[in-house]
């Protein structure tokens, strides 16, 4: 698959053997291993297509089996053989190989005509798409109230279900416990996480900071309802403002571990472009003996600006500031015992949808 273009195709041709025969030809040694090409071997259509499946994400775009023709080849072969069959024994054939060889043509032609065997065409594609995992909540959480009365998270994740495509959930809501039945099965097919986002455990803070959302105990209920039924579940500890929430981290991890979840993260907080100004009013409001503070440590925190565009910094932070706040959450995250095994989301299951017409084969 690597080999080929965006818009490649590969062709395979091999004689094949029926699936049902498989087994007994890989295990045996028949005329031909014996006395034509020792040491060969002859798939069915299944083991190919179990082996492409296996090794490669190529799509079989069509497949045909052109045995009887194949089986018109041999017939004329054999005639053209048999018709010079003195010339064949002057140039110091005896026989025997001659004999040997006409049964191998007429034995062939036999196998294909009866389509005990055959020759398959099978043409290989690129996939038009390429199974990843779909995360939702990345920038807009999936779990708005509205979602209660719309529904279309989970009009979205019924799809994702009955296609076997994996998806992460990241939410800030506990009404994502309101799709455990249909998360839960996926998560044991390795197919789904969740990430519920606690920023602080004062419901004060909390209150201020996200005006609009569940408070942190609803949030930890939801994680711990998650968690037994079966779905990995992640904290994220976001934002850290430093000077306002920075201080809980510790307590965060532990009410994460306390509630199940198996893994936790933490980002300090990003200004990106409008956001600066909108927290500095923030600031202004809610702590202003502390504005002053907080805005120094964050440029700290994103070398000496509000913000770090940077894709590998701006998620972690950087300076003395970053790495105290690091060395605080892992110790916390050892402790506790989280972020011990990362769960890998399972893209071998996909199937396309059905479709109005269903499944045809």
């Amino acid at each position: 698959g690597r080999l080929l273009k965006p818009d490649g195709l590969g062709l395979i041709q091999a004689i094949t053997i029926e699936d049902h025969r498989y087994e007994q030809a890989v295990r045996s040694v028949d005329f031909i291993k014996r006395h034509i090409f020792p040491g060969s071997f002859i798939p069915s259509i299944a083991a190919l297509l179990a082996a492409k499946t296996r090794s490669c994400d190529l799509a079989l775009v069509h497949l045909e089996d052109f045995g009887p023709s194949y089986a018109r080849t041999l017939h004329a072969w054999r005639q053209r053989f048999l018709a010079q069959r003195e010339q064949v024994r002057a140039q110091g054939f005896d026989e025997r190989f001659a004999r040997m060889w006409e049964f191998y043509l007429a034995y062939c032609e036999g196998g294909f005509l009866e389509r005990s065997i055959g020759v398959a065409h099978l043409l290989l594609a690129k996939p038009g798409y390429r199974v990843a995992p779909i995360a939702l909540g990345t920038n807009t959480d999936p779990y708005q109230p509205i979602e209660g009365e719309w529904r279309i998270t989970r009009s979205i994740l019924e799809v994702l279900a009955e296609t076997d495509h994996p998806v992460a959930i990241t939410t800030k809501s506990d009404r994502v416990v309101r799709d455990i039945d249909i998360l839960a099965p996926m998560a044991a097919k390795g197919l789904a996480t969740v990430c519920v986002s606690v920023t602080s455990l004062d419901a004060k803070v909390a209150r201020t900071i996200e005006p609009r959302a569940p408070t942190p105990e609803r949030r930890l209920a939801a994680v711990a309802k998650l968690a037994a039924a079966g779905i990995p579940t992640y904290v994220s500890i976001a934002p850290v403002i430093p000077a306002i929430t920075d201080h809980e981290i510790e307590h965060l991890v532990a009410r994460a571990a306390q509630a199940g979840a198996r893994h936790a993260f933490f980002i300090p907080v990003r200004l990106p472009h409008e956001v600066a100004p909108l927290f500095r009013a923030w600031l202004d409001t809610h702590y202003p003996e502390r504005a002053g503070k907080v805005m120094a440590i964050i440029r700290s925190l994103r070398g000496g600006r509000d913000n770090d565009p940077d894709f590998f910094t701006r998620m972690k932070g950087q300076g003395p500031w970053a790495e105290l706040l690091r060395v605080r959450f892992h110790r916390a995250c050892r402790l506790h015992g989280l972020n011990l095994d990362r769960p890998r989301l399972d893209i071998s299951r996909f199937r396309p949808p059905k479709g109005p017409q269903g499944e045809l084969f």
